[in-house]
């Protein structure tokens, strides 16, 4: 499994028109109709796992460039366009924004029963990546957005996107199925953003020891680590820690607590994915592992620069060229093929030569 990328916005609030919605899922249609038919669905969920592909893409649409709408947007123009075809694609698209973004699992269940394949693999999936992006790796942005894409054979790739309230900055999330060993452990490559900082990193591979230990924690009677946590709390901790204790209340972790006591959970990931497991339970299960058996997780952001600031209307600045260029010459190669009008498609290019 590799999540293969993260991109950092600024936040922005509204939405699209309706009139540039609709054009925009016609033309998210052409385009994936064409590289669909010329590369595969592996190789398109493949693009859309690539958070350069995917910020060209989503400015060929004709949305701004570093918005953190254009996410949003691009995810739901596809979800709409691709509706109408996606039997005859073998590609499908669940979850969105907000309260959509919770219906993912009904979604997929709903999908494989009309289309007869088993969507638990799926389910657990998109599960585990909202829950190792919001709760494993705590770096300031609570998840809004979920898109889920895959195939009935059970490939997948997911879009997500957290928001900081305090910064209004928008973190996005790219993730693909590729020989899935483990959820927890070394999950990120390619990933770029324009900030990094200081974060709770418990995929990292240096938080091996950390993840273990806070699992073996958890098996433990509620009454022992809430006493621990307690402890902790009156001690003199150094100003790190002190800002992750800031916010843990003992009283009502004491519930999720012994629900872990019970089921006993075997692993990192198992924990992770247990109903009512969250950020603050996992915070301090690591601060307990980390300052009472010295089994310290990792503070590294797990993101690198991929866009300079830009205005408005600028235009973004990648790091890597080469893949980017490449992002357009697929996407040029692509609006060439597509069934789209003389309008439409003078628009798409004009968007696209922006970008060069």
């Amino acid at each position: 499994m590799q999540q293969t990328g993260t991109i950092h916005l600024p936040l922005h609030y509204g939405q699209a028109p309706a009139w540039l919605f609709n054009k925009m899922a016609k033309l998210a249609r052409e385009i994936s109709l064409v590289l669909i038919d010329e590369y595969g669905t592996d190789e398109y969920l493949k693009r859309l796992s690539n958070p350069n592909w995917f910020q060209a893409f989503g400015c060929v649409l004709g949305f701004d460039w570093h918005s953190s709408g254009l996410t949003t947007t691009t995810c739901g123009a596809l979800k709409e366009g691709l509706k109408p075809v996606e039997k005859d694609l073998g590609l499908f698209i669940c979850g969105g924004k907000g309260r959509t973004s919770r219906k993912t699992p009904q979604e997929l269940e709903k999908t494989s029963q009309k289309y007869s394949f088993n969507s638990q693999p799926l389910i657990y999936a998109s599960r585990l990546t909202a829950k190792v992006d919001n709760n494993a790796l705590q770096d300031g942005y609570q998840l809004y957005h979920h898109s889920f894409f895959f195939t009935k054979e059970g490939k997948w790739a997911v879009v997500q996107q957290g928001m900081n309230e305090l910064t209004h900055w928008a973190r996005r999330y790219h993730w693909l199925s590729q020989e899935v060993d483990d959820f927890v452990n070394e999950p990120h490559t390619g990933i770029a953003t324009q900030k990094r900082g200081v974060v709770l990193n418990l995929v990292h591979h240096q938080s091996r020891d950390n993840r273990e230990i806070s699992t073996k924690v958890s098996k433990e009677k509620p009454e022992k680590i809430i006493k621990t946590i307690k402890q902790l709390q009156q001690s003199k901790l150094p100003k790190r820690h002190e800002i992750l204790m800031a916010d843990i209340n003992p009283q009502r972790l004491e519930k999720i607590f012994l629900s872990t006591y019970e089921k006993q959970p075997e692993n990192f990931e198992k924990l992770l994915g247990m109903v009512g497991v969250g950020p603050k339970t996992i915070r301090a299960l690591s601060l307990i592992s980390e300052l009472v058996y010295g089994a310290p997780a990792s503070t590294q952001d797990p993101a690198r620069y991929s866009f300079a600031h830009g205005g408005k209307d600028g235009i973004p600045y990648p790091v890597d060229r080469q893949t980017y260029n490449q992002s357009i010459g697929y996407l040029k190669e692509a609006l060439n093929k597509a069934k789209l009008g003389y309008y439409e498609k003078l628009q798409a290019f004009r968007r696209l030569a922006n970008l060069l």
